[in-house]
């Protein structure tokens, strides 16, 4: 069997080969668009406002320009122009005749059926040959019949009888599918003709060169150097640097904001002659006006002179940023879209920022990373008010309602929980300050507004009666959505602050993907009936209300544990970003339904007393942070087993003695009524040394949280 390769004059494969290659591409560029996006952001709630920046065109334009960032506009392009050439490919296919080979089959030329007997193949055969014979065949030339066509027929009649009589002949059918044994074939080849042409093999050998040798490598090492110039945070590692020089112990949040232009993003975003365009007008629209007070931007003396130290894209940056967080107009489209395409940047600069101050482990440090944040998404200067979040609420009307309460700043609960006439009054009954249908929509804003109450806070061990010597430690958080000024709060329902252990079965609960179903049982237990907010899915808060921002930002809210004495973080924070039940009913109404939230540590390896400070802070609201006072008791592991082992060893009197009546009589156990079941015993591992975690197991009624004996208040301010 031979192989013949030649070049495909009629173009019979090639649109196969450019539909395979073009599929190859634009199938998984069209699955990474049209999947689901998997930020929180593109799916989460929003609160509802009819209010509008002046500048709300230049936002949404802002907004829009992320999104074509982020959906990559070149990969859209190539996406459609992969679905153009595909649908050439196959207009091609379609229209192009193709000169498939064809399986020789005796059966079909002789036209008979498989299952034919030799005889019928005989008889099949004869009537053939009276009508296609050379000497017998009739030429009919109505049907464009040739004495050659004839002829071939015959050929192939003969071959086709003699492959299903002849031994031999059948013998090479059954091997080779033709009865003359193997056959060549013919592949078109669908390159263009140049390649194949003679001579032009060294410039062939020259494009691989350039492809293997040049682009590849490119390509694989751009994406590679990609991957290794930013940090986790999404940062480029020089701006990571730079911010690292920036760290001191005394920062306040006017230094955090300064320290934010540094940042190497700025150089892409001001490049050009926007580095210095427009740079006077900026300064003077921010600039402090004489006397100590801040500017309406924020500028202090010490913010405003170390502005005037910085150079080139670092000091418009900065500028960019205080008057973003003033909400300064400055009269000129290229300028204020340059504002708001800045402060995004100092945000995600900050979380970076955020991650260094951690590392030191300074708190006033931290807090003041997240402040910025809280700033940064509200467009509100450090120690502005924080009325300001609220809509229409401007500087002058902020001062206005203030001074009357004789306040330095009000925060919006404390605003909120102000009698509705009073809060009325102060806001509409003055020249200069909100309309009445101002004042409604901010007051149906603030009320929107996810504020999380602590509820109670306590330290536990999953499946123990007490907290051992290096033991794995569960901090519970249990909170209420309790938004400001609403209300008729309901009280806190005593079952819903208690924790109760899964099963040692329930994989589930402990994975925590559905509620324990010991937790449920406890509530029917006491008659309640099961809260429809029991639910698997997380549930994602509204997103963040900052209309002056141009992203759109879910609020995420971080609980850490501090040394009280030292001032230093003492637990890491965790971030919270979901809920685990409904914040809000079918009509939109509050649930107040409690939240669980749960960080794990290590226990320290020595028994004692460790005092605790815990701040729960959210990114995205101002004034709505809280902190309390905690107390982690950490007992020795052999001293733990012991006070067990006493516990279970207390027996109950016996019936027939004067003290099994007394206790009969407190316990109802008396005319012929069945006493209660005693305490199943808790079985208990030894420890085998101080410093590793306690092998204890109990049953499951059995276990308890672990009393914390704290004094917890929430922060006032």
């Amino acid at each position: 069997m031979s192989t013949d390769y030649n070049y495909d004059e009629q173009g019979q494969f090639f649109p196969y080969f450019i539909l395979t290659i073009s599929a190859l591409v634009t199938l998984p560029l069209s699955y990474s668009l049209l999947k689901p996006d998997k930020d929180i952001e593109e799916t989460a709630p929003r609160i509802k406002s009819n209010f509008k920046p002046a500048d709300d065109a230049l936002i949404q334009g802002q907004k829009r320009k992320q999104w074509r960032r982020e959906r990559r506009l070149k990969r859209i392009t190539t996406v459609a122009m992969g679905y153009l050439t595909m649908a050439w490919m196959m207009y091609l296919i379609m229209i192009t005749k193709t000169t498939a080979p064809k399986i020789w089959d005796p059966y079909s030329i002789l036209d008979i059926s498989r299952s034919s007997s030799e005889a019928q193949i005989k008889k099949r055969y004869r009537d053939l040959s009276r009508v296609y014979h050379p000497d017998k065949a009739v030429i009919d030339e109505s049907k464009n019949q040739t004495a050659e066509d004839v002829n071939d027929y015959w050929v192939e009649v003969s071959k086709a009888f003699k492959a299903l009589t002849d031994e031999e002949i059948r013998n090479n059918y059954i091997q080779y599918g033709h009865p003359d044994g193997k056959q060549s074939f013919s592949i078109g080849i669908a390159l263009p003709m140049f390649i194949v042409t003679d001579g032009n093999g060294k410039y062939v050998l020259l494009v691989y060169g350039l492809l293997l040798g040049v682009l590849l490598p490119y390509i694989v090492g751009k994406w590679w150097y990609g991957t290794q110039r930013v940090t986790k945070e999404n940062v480029l590692l020089a701006s990571a640097g730079n911010l690292f020089k920036e760290y001191r112990e005394d920062l306040a949040d006017g230094d955090v904001v300064n320290a934010l232009s540094c940042g190497e993003e700025y150089k892409e975003v001001l490049s050009g002659n926007k580095m210095d365009s427009g740079l006077g007008k900026i300064e003077k629209s921010i600039a402090r006006e004489n006397g100590p007070d801040p500017s309406v931007s924020g500028l202090t003396p010490r913010d405003q002179e170390k502005l005037q130290g910085y150079e080139g894209a670092r000091r418009k940056a900065s500028a960019l940023v205080w008057a973003y967080l003033g909400r300064v107009r400055l009269d000129g489209s290229s300028l204020d879209d340059e504002k708001y395409e800045a402060a995004p940047l100092a945000l995600k600069l900050n979380e970076a920022f955020t991650a260094i101050t951690l590392a030191f482990g300074s708190v006033p440090q931290l807090l003041s990373t997240y402040r910025v944040s809280q700033h940064l998404i509200q467009a509100v200067p450090p120690n502005a008010s924080p009325l300001l979040q609220l809509p229409h609420v401007t500087p002058e009307i902020a001062r206005r309602i203030e001074v009357r309460l004789s306040r330095e700043h009000l925060t919006v609960q404390q605003f909120m929980s102000l009698p509705e006439y009073k809060r009325r009054k102060l806001a509409t009954d003055q020249p200069g300050v909100l309309t009445p249908a101002q004042y409604n929509d901010a007051v149906a804003v603030a009320r929107q507004f996810p504020r999380l109450n602590v509820e109670k806070v306590f330290f536990k061990v999953m499946g123990e009666r007490f907290v051992t010597t290096g033991s794995l430690v569960q901090f519970v958080v249990k909170a209420r959505v309790i938004p400001p000024g609403i209300a008729n709060v309901p009280e806190v329902n005593e079952l819903d602050l208690e924790d109760i252990d899964p099963d040692e079965d329930d994989l589930d609960a402990l994975l925590g993907r559905k509620p324990s179903g010991k937790g449920r049982k406890a509530r029917l237990r006491e008659g309640d009936a099961a809260p429809s907010s029991d639910v698997e899915k997380p549930l994602q808060p509204p997103l963040a209300y900052a209309p002056y921002f141009p992203r759109d930002h879910s609020p995420r809210w971080h609980v850490f544990l501090a040394d009280s004495k030292m001032g230093k973080v003492a637990v890491p924070p965790f971030t919270m970003t979901t809920f685990n039940k409904a914040l809000l009913d079918d009509q939109g109404n509050p649930t107040f339904n409690m939240q669980t939230f749960k960080m794990q540590f290590q226990a320290p390896p020595h028994a004692g007393k460790y005092p605790f400070v815990m701040h729960l802070v959210c990114d995205s609201y101002i004034g709505m942070d809280s902190k309390r006072e905690v107390v982690l008791e950490v007992e020795d592991s052999a001293k733990a087993v012991a006070m067990d082992n006493e516990e279970d060893e207390i027996s109950e009197p016996e019936e027939d003695s004067l003290a099994g009546q007394m206790n009969a009589l407190k316990t109802g156990g008396v005319s012929g009524l069945a006493a209660p079941p005693k305490r199943p015993k808790k079985h208990t591992a030894t420890a085998e040394s101080s410093d590793e975690e306690s092998d204890t197991e109990g049953e499951a009624e059995d276990t308890s949280e672990t009393d914390t004996d704290t004094e917890s208040e929430d922060e006032k301010t």
